[in-house]
């Protein structure tokens, strides 16, 4: 039988250090570009700064055309520049680094092109700046719409800033307001698994200072990919308010898929939620792990100082939660999800829902998108031909239509397979997902997409369900490597 166990090559990757990396992907070949250089072939010209700065200041497009009128037949021509950048930060981001950070962004473009996500909204900075230059291309302005037409996006921030920014960058595909610009990413979170997965390396480099204007460098210049998007609805018995991360929404009642037979009764009244991930989603005892860790580090800050203390902290107290010691007191019964989830799928090209058997030792299910997680590693492996054939799985990919579903046994299982000793409990592929959710003995389960945890309410009598499906639109990603 075919070992499903990663091919030998991948473990130098997933183990190799953040330091390591950081040295070998960072080089001081920044030096070589020269500030002038970089700042005429990524500022946009002043007007359109003002115009734009003046467009969300005021949440009016129309506030920055002042700017545009100044602009008459009697001043030189204006010209687009080669590859305008707008770059988004998250200042709280990178310990220290984060307001040092914004400052020299500045100063290597100009101040209007860099956003404090403190201050600005993405969604702000779409409806209000892009709508001025768009405005302004609609009256003629050339320089306006080359300027729309090649801007590139660079998130600085962790994993979940970068998806916030997707998501929003998506609205302008749906309102049919193309073309969406392409993003890049300075990692300044602790897993920076979006920063990993094309090129942008994994840690916040050493030498940031001139290596950053090789990030902007390559921002411009780099090719791009597609990155699928993965919309999640959570459909709920009403009753108390659900604390939800930013990223999950309250929405309108859902109807659920008609195709898939829900047995027993549906409640009268209900609650629904809607998000987008791009990495990953999973319910069980990491998610635990990782609302408790979320609580710690808002209520003692200073306990988190950086992506290094972060991972010691949260090693710890998976431990104090019993991901890896179970207190005796337990009901070894109730550990695994088997006892509150069921699972159907539909399998790559095809329209029927299947029900899938979770096995009774899964404490912690995972539906993921990219080839890496957890700060790089890649639990579902690189799989050999021949398993996959057997199991009619594809190679996975972060464009391919389909999730990765496993399963971790235990917090020393999930560690084993980090370092790609042992393999995950592999269980589907799936274009789409159902979970159900019933209470019995569990009066409550914990849930995270993209590593922002919940606590999820559940009801004995009613099922909780929680679909989740591709959605059309691919992001547009700058490949930093």
């Amino acid at each position: 039988m075919a070992s499903p166990g990663p091919e030998p090559e991948i473990n130098k990757v997933a183990v190799r250090s953040s330091v390591i990396e950081s040295i070998k992907g960072w080089s001081l070949s920044g030096v070589r570009i020269r500030k002038e250089d970089l700042r005429r072939k990524v500022t946009m010209p002043e007007y359109l700064r003002l115009a734009m700065k003046d467009a969300i200041a005021s949440k009016d497009i129309d506030a920055g055309k002042r700017h545009f009128s100044a602009v008459g037949d009697d001043t030189p021509p204006v010209h687009a520049p080669e590859s305008p950048l707008v770059v988004f930060i998250n200042s709280k981001s990178g310990g220290r680094y984060g307001p040092e950070l914004k400052v020299l962004l500045q100063d290597l473009m100009s101040e209007e092109q860099v956003f404090d996500l403190l201050k600005v909204k993405p969604h702000e900075f779409i409806q209000y700046g892009l709508g001025c230059l768009e405005k302004f291309a609609s009256l003629g302005d050339t320089c306006a719409k080359e300027t729309r037409e090649r801007l590139r996006i660079v998130v600085a921030g962790g994993d979940g800033t970068v998806g916030w920014v997707l998501g929003c960058l998506g609205e302008l595909h749906k309102a049919g307001r193309d073309p969406v610009p392409p993003t890049a990413i300075v990692p300044l979170g602790t897993g920076n698994d979006l920063s990993r997965s094309f090129g942008w390396g994994g840690s916040f480099p050493f030498n940031w200072k001139t290596a950053i204007k090789k990030t902007l460098d390559m921002a411009i210049r780099g090719s791009t990919s597609r990155l699928d998007s993965w919309n999640l609805v959570i459909s709920m018995p009403a009753g108390p308010d659900l604390e939800t991360p930013y990223s999950l929404k309250q929405s309108e009642e859902v109807v659920l898929d008609q195709d898939l037979k829900v047995e027993g009764a549906l409640p009268e009244k209900v609650s629904c939620f809607q998000g987008v991930f791009y990495n990953y989603f999973s319910i069980g005892m990491d998610a635990q792990v990782a609302y408790g860790f979320h609580h710690l580090r808002n209520e003692k800050p200073y306990l988190a100082q950086g992506p290094i203390s972060n991972k010691i902290i949260y090693s710890s107290y998976s431990c104090k939660q019993g991901w890896f010691f179970t207190p005796c007191i337990a009901d070894p019964g109730l550990r695994g999800l088997n006892n509150i989830l069921k699972l159907h799928v539909k399998r790559l090209n095809s329209t029927k829902w299947e029900p899938v058997t979770i096995p009774s030792s899964v404490r912690c299910i995972v539906a993921l998108n990219l080839h890496s997680y957890a700060s790089g590693r890649n639990p579902w492996g690189k799989l050999k031909p021949e398993y996959l054939e057997k199991k009619g799985f594809v190679e996975a990919k972060a464009d391919d239509g389909v999730l990765e579903v496993f399963g971790f046994k235990h917090g020393w299982h999930a560690s084993f397979v980090m370092v790609e000793l042992i393999s995950a409990k592999h269980i589907a592929q799936a274009s789409e997902i159902r979970f159900e959710l019933r209470g019995g003995a569990w009066k409550e389960a914990f849930m995270q997409m993209d590593g922002e945890p919940w606590k999820q309410p559940m009801n004995n009598e009613f099922s909780t369900f929680v679909d989740i499906k591709r959605v059309p639109f691919q992001s547009v990603m700058i490949n930093g490597k």
